[in-house]
């Protein structure tokens, strides 16, 4: 990725993200080790890859190391280098990614997931800028920046004695919080724009377009997976829909496949679905909403209001009074939450689809 894409990524409205960014336009032209904090798929490398491109030394290399995808009998070797028949198939010397990070800036991805003794070593290198490679004897010095990131919370760690606590406060310089895409849900339309452009750039197939309606169902999912899983989703759907348009009933085929939808667009896909109702003859009843609300009175008043329907000229039907007091309720419902399908269903403790059903047998549509 060029800046340029970084930097889009990055520029994001909600205030975790400012916040983020500001922080990364203040330590990225200093040395100073950084130390990421952020559920897996949040974007940290990203992150570390914009403090790289915004630094001095982005001209160097930017080298990524996952330190919980690294068997615990290779990682010293992978990160420290080994000499010619330091064991059992050195052949030759090889440099580790230390030192083909000198000049450049050195990712330690889940550094919460290193083990106990490479931590030992690892805090000898950070404060001293050297090291020695496996099977080797001469210190060699590099210059190197530092940025750590993990999922994990270290503290807890420190506490149960599985991460070293003066590692922690070594690599702690200048910490940077990275939020689930769950309480930043305002970023998905700049991040799905962003994503989409990406594609184009790697010779994706013309993108599909989203609707308005497939950015509420993104907005309003839980996205456990974060931006990756977001990025994985658009990717599905370039591959699937290119040149095509998503609305939010496809979008939410393509998160819930073969599920009940969770989510659906409250403004016109429901209300569009009733509209065959609007026309049809609504349940009458001779009983009012202020004689429902007359139910709701203390017992001697809604006794009273009882004996009066009862008595009253004509033939008392119950099915009738309780369809119309039902209606009463969900139509009042409805005009007090602007509509929205959801938040009525929640006032009146009922679930979402139920009302919705409600609303087909006693043909309440949408309001003209």
């Amino acid at each position: 990725m060029s800046e340029q894409d970084f930097s889009r990524f990055m520029d994001l409205p909600s205030p975790a993200m400012r916040n983020v960014s500001d922080m990364i336009g203040k330590v990225a032209p200093l040395g100073s080790t950084v130390f990421i904090q952020g559920p897996s798929g949040s974007g940290k490398e990203i992150v570390a890859r914009s403090i790289h491109l915004r630094s001095s030394r982005a001209s160097g290399p930017f080298v990524p190391v996952n330190c919980g995808a690294i068997p615990r009998e290779l990682i010293e070797s992978e990160l420290f280098g080994y000499e010619k028949g330091a064991f059992t198939g050195a052949m030759r010397d090889r440099a580790g990614l230390m030192e083909l990070s000198t000049g450049g800036t050195l990712f330690l991805d889940e550094i919460g997931d290193m083990p106990l003794d490479m931590q030992v070593k690892l805090l000898r290198m950070i404060e001293e800028r050297s090291f020695t490679r496996v099977g080797g004897s001469k210190s060699i010095s590099i210059d190197v920046r530092f940025v750590c990131a993990t999922h994990r919370d270290l503290r807890q760690l420190i506490d149960e004695q599985k991460f070293r606590e003066d590692l922690f406060y070594r690599i702690n310089v200048f910490p940077i919080l990275l939020p689930p895409l769950r309480e930043r849900l305002e970023d998905i339309p700049a991040l799905v724009g962003s994503i989409i452009k990406r594609f184009e750039a790697q010779g994706f197939p013309k993108p599909p377009a989203l609707t308005e309606g497939a950015l509420d169902v993104l907005k309003s999912y839980d996205w456990p997976g974060n931006v990756r899983e977001l990025r994985n989703i658009l990717e599905r759907a370039g591959a699937l829909y290119a040149d095509r348009q998503i609305d939010g009933d496809l979008m939410s085929e393509m998160l819930f496949p073969g599920q009940p939808r969770p989510v659906t667009e409250e403004q016109d896909a429901i209300w569009d679905a009733l509209a065959e109702f609007a026309n049809d003859e609504p349940v009458v009843s001779d009983v009012s909403a202020e004689a429902a609300l007359a139910t709701m009175a203390p017992s001697d008043a809604r006794d009273q209001s009882i004996r009066a329907l009862l008595s009253s000229d004509g033939e008392f039907s119950l099915k009738d009074h309780i369809a119309a007091l039902e209606t009463d309720f969900i139509r009042i419902a409805l005009a007090d939450c602007d509509h929205s399908v959801s938040a009525a269903a929640r006032i009146l403790g009922i679930q979402r689809t139920t009302l919705i059903e409600k609303m087909r047998k006693f043909s309440i549509g949408r309001p003209d």
